[in-house]
């Protein structure tokens, strides 16, 4: 995966909640890299989604 390519379960995770993807795509480059570098050590759907949806809850 390159560096800017988005992984494909946090894609998934973030069109399951619209409040995280809208988050997401208000951030600037370096936010959006900043949170997809966190995907790279999640292991389950599960926590993924937890990760996503504390997107949703985040001030950012």
């Amino acid at each position: 995966m390159q560096k800017n390519e988005m992984p494909v379960g946090f894609a998934m995770a973030l069109a399951m909640n619209p409040d995280a993807m809208q988050k997401f795509s208000l951030m600037n480059e370096a936010q959006k890299q900043e949170i997809i570098a966190g995907v790279q050590m999640i292991g389950s759907k599960e926590e993924m989604q937890r990760y996503v949806n504390s997107l949703a809850d985040s001030k950012r």
